[in-house]
């Protein structure tokens, strides 16, 4: 498995897009289902934004300070996701706008993960060498471990506090 920061990443957004695509596909009578399918979202992205704000976007800012407004930007649009994240695990799927939530969300990130894919990661990479990439890289890895699974958890809480008050 490489330990490549970009590649850890990528195969993070390659597991979000397949539950966006699940979720899609679950139909408009699949309450169970699309329950399930958001679960495992709000799982998979509480750990992922957690990972790049703990890790790659703090150690990116320091190496390459010409990305600054880039990593504010990518903390804002992680912010939003959180706020998303948090009030659709407090719903219900029968709920009256718990699909229409749920879809914002989908876009959002979508559009997040466009961004980093096909403009930020170009940039760290011709920035930061393998080296550097494969320490942060080790750095998220560590990072996933501890990562916290629910928005509720203290370690989400404090990121999302943080995107307020920083």
């Amino acid at each position: 498995m490489s330990t490549d920061a970009i590649v850890l990443l990528k195969n993070d957004h390659k597991e979000i897009r397949k539950l966006f695509r699940a979720f899609r596909g679950a139909g408009p009578n699949a309450d169970v289902e699309k329950g399930r399918i958001v679960d495992k979202i709000i799982e998979a992205l509480t750990v992922h934004t957690y990972i790049e704000n703990e890790g790659m976007y703090p150690r990116v800012r320091e190496l390459v300070p010409a990305l600054e407004d880039d990593i504010l930007e990518s903390f804002e649009e992680h912010h939003v996701a959180d706020v998303l994240v948090g009030e659709l695990s407090a719903m219900k799927p029968h709920d009256e706008r718990f699909d229409a939530k749920t879809t914002v969300l989908i876009e959002n990130v979508e559009h997040h993960i466009e961004e980093e894919e096909q403009e930020w990661f170009p940039k760290v990479r011709e920035e930061l060498g393998r080296k550097q990439l494969q320490e942060i890289g080790v750095r998220l890895l560590e990072l996933k471990d501890k990562a916290p699974t629910s928005p509720a958890q203290p370690s989400a809480l404090k990121k999302t506090v943080d995107a307020v008050i920083k």
